[in-house]
């Protein structure tokens, strides 16, 4: 991929993720006349006004009124240029649901949906702002990719894969300064393939978005303090899944765990568990996320915590899994 966007250690926490997703924008918009922005009034929210001071005349503010920039980010697309539309990702997978599946996904136009302040990173706005079902929407959409960066950086080569490939993209990215598990951009990120974070034998924790973090220093506690080996997968393409890890996993741990910060029906639990379904081995399986209901109002890592997604959540939820019993044999068509 181009550029070789990098920050210092200072920067780094200085920067929120959608401060690195605006940037990255500019960075493509430099490199490609073509790419244009838009945004329902809030531009300076979801750090998309940062294309806006960079080429004002690509920038398009169509006001409160999110369906229309549905509508005209299509028009747009089916006239040869790629566009960026940004808004919250309560209003991108709700509000403009229509739109969404009618003009953009059915159509299969070339249009990009960055979707900010997703699950509850937006947590004391409450619940009318609280993103906690969209990837069940998004995931339902044909033609629709959907991906949930981990952190900044990998906000950048999400921004950067968007553009390279064509059709319509679900970019879900949080509000805040979220931990960076990569030192740069230079990881290998591919779409559609998860990332080892953690390798591990005996129990498989897959996440995405924020709760990769929250896993990986879950796992990272339960090797020292507990002698576990804990895989952690960063699965931030959930449509594409990448099948075959999770199916691995499946076979070589026997154990899985799914963490997301959103509803656990529909998501990437839900999309997990389709795939050790369909492969016709059991496996103990546990999904965490938003339980079924609204998520209170607080803060972020509050939330988390409450709601068992964080570090905490997923090193008892690991003590748990681990304590269920398997038979000997390694013949598993009985147990199905």
């Amino acid at each position: 991929m181009p550029g070789g966007l990098t920050y210092t250690a200072v920067d780094s926490t200085e920067l929120s993720t959608m401060e690195y997703y605006g940037k990255a924008l500019v960075e493509l918009g430099e490199q490609h006349p073509e790419v244009v922005a838009l945004t329902a009034d809030l531009g300076k929210s979801t750090k998309i006004g940062d294309f806006m001071k960079a080429f004002p005349e690509r920038f398009f503010n169509v006001g409160i009124a999110e369906q229309n920039m549905f509508g005209i980010a299509a028009g747009m697309a089916e006239a040869g240029l790629v566009p960026f539309l940004s808004t919250f990702a309560q209003f991108a997978s709700l509000r403009a649901a229509d739109q969404l599946s009618t003009d953009i996904c059915y159509q299969n136009v070339n249009a990009k949906v960055i979707a900010t302040h997703a699950g509850t990173s937006f947590g004391q706005a409450g619940s009318t702002h609280h993103a906690i079902s969209d990837l069940a929407v998004a995931r339902a959409l044909p033609n629709l990719t959907v991906v949930v960066p981990a952190d900044s950086f990998e906000t950048v080569n999400a921004i950067r894969a968007a553009y390279e490939t064509p059709g319509p993209f679900y970019i879900r990215i949080n509000r805040g300064f979220d931990h960076l598990l990569y030192p740069s951009t230079d990881y290998g990120f591919e779409l559609g393939r998860a990332v080892t974070l953690h390798q591990g034998t005996d129990i498989t924790v897959i996440a995405c978005g924020s709760c990769a973090y929250q896993a990986l220093t879950a796992a990272q506690f339960l090797a020292g303090a507990e002698g576990l080996s804990v895989r952690v997968l960063n699965v931030h393409t959930v449509k594409p899944l990448d099948v075959a890890a999770v199916a691995a996993a499946a076979a070589e741990t026997r154990r899985l765990i799914t963490v997301e910060d959103h509803n656990v029906i529909g998501g990437l639990g839900s999309a997990v568990a389709e795939v050790v379904a369909e492969a016709g081995r059991g496996c103990a399986f546990r999904r965490l996320g938003i339980a079924d209901h609204f998520a209170p109002i607080g803060l972020h890592e509050d939330i988390m915590s409450i709601e068992g997604i964080d570090s905490n959540g997923i090193i008892a939820a690991v003590r748990e899994v681990m304590s269920l019993d398997f038979e000997e044999d390694d013949d598993w068509t009985d147990e199905v």
